[in-house]
């Protein structure tokens, strides 16, 4: 799942998960409270839920830490079942010590979205 308000950030996610075979489906949300519906919504239905998630720190109406802590009150099955990756531009050194600090998110990367960072995705998350 990409979380994004902007057309072409979430494009660009799309596009190279879909191209460098990271995954076969990638589920698309412009705005974070649409993500939290998609996954309250699916909570019973884990084939359903993303395996991981990419979302964005700035975005209008609830941003990405609104987002973590709204995903904190979902179901366990989503919690369980969904990794998240904070994908931002953000340079603030405060947005980092936030990510690094919550226990939701697994990992920071910079946008864009590339071929190398989906590889060390998956050395780093690949079952052994």
């Amino acid at each position: 799942m990409v979380i994004d308000d902007n057309e072409i950030d979430r494009y660009i996610a799309e596009t190279s998960i879909i191209k460098y075979r990271f995954a076969n489906e990638v589920i698309c949300k412009n705005s974070a409270s649409s993500a939290l519906n998609y996954l309250a919504s699916n909570a019973d239905q884990i084939h359903k839920l993303p395996n991981l998630i990419f979302l964005d720190i700035n975005m209008p109406e609830i941003n990405g830490f609104e987002f973590l802590d709204a995903f904190a009150s979902l179901p366990v099955s989503i919690h369980e079942t969904c990794l998240l990756i904070m994908l931002s531009s953000s340079i603030d050194p405060e947005d980092h010590k936030r990510v690094r600090e919550n226990k939701y998110v697994n990992r920071f990367l910079n946008k864009p979205l590339t071929k190398e960072k989906l590889k060390e995705l998956l050395l780093e998350f690949e079952p052994a």
